[in-house]
């Protein structure tokens, strides 16, 4: 279904992620309605924590142009090489919705126990044990980061081994 966000006379209407959220539910509602499945659920509900990349930001940071994306590189850097960790303020936010989602799920799955319904609630209970780990757009940049130093300091590690040996060979 495609919106239209312009009043009668033309001006762009002003829509909030609520009242968004409000016509998802309205319109999957009124397709139930019409016998068609169709459900409005959030995407953390779901356990996808992180919206896609608009196009344009996934085609600069493939290929190494994006501006943005180096910056925020460079100063998680430097955090880590002053403090040795990184930390984002959203964490905590994050992590409360983690806590009412995980405890949401368990309900659900505590629900499906007293239906009787031991394998659905298992299932449900073993989503919950699946979800990714919490992690803010930031902390997601350093584990990459830090990935990335690892593997270039592991692929590095037997060039300087295989120095070592030729120096070796040189003193007999």
């Amino acid at each position: 279904m495609v919106v239209k966000a312009e009043g009668i006379e033309g001006r762009r209407l002003h829509i909030d992620k609520a009242m968004l959220r409000e016509w998802r539910e309205d319109f999957a509602r009124m397709m139930r309605d019409q016998g068609i499945a169709a459900n409005a659920t959030p995407r953390v509900v779901r356990g996808q924590g992180k919206k896609g990349m608009p196009p344009a930001h996934y085609q600069t940071q493939r290929d190494g142009r994006s501006h943005a994306i180096r910056a925020r590189v460079e100063s998680i850097a430097r955090e880590l090489q002053s403090t040795g960790a990184v930390r984002d303020p959203a964490h905590n936010k994050l992590a409360e919705t983690r806590k009412a989602i995980v405890a949401g799920w368990k309900a659900v799955a505590d629900a499906l126990d007293a239906q009787g319904e031991i394998a659905l609630a298992g299932e449900v209970r073993s989503f919950v044990t699946r979800l990714p780990p919490v992690l803010t757009d930031r902390e997601r940049l350093a584990v990459e980061f830090i990935r990335h130093v690892k593997a270039a300091r592991s692929a590095r590690a037997p060039v300087a081994e295989r120095a070592r040996d030729r120096a070796d060979e040189l003193t007999r």
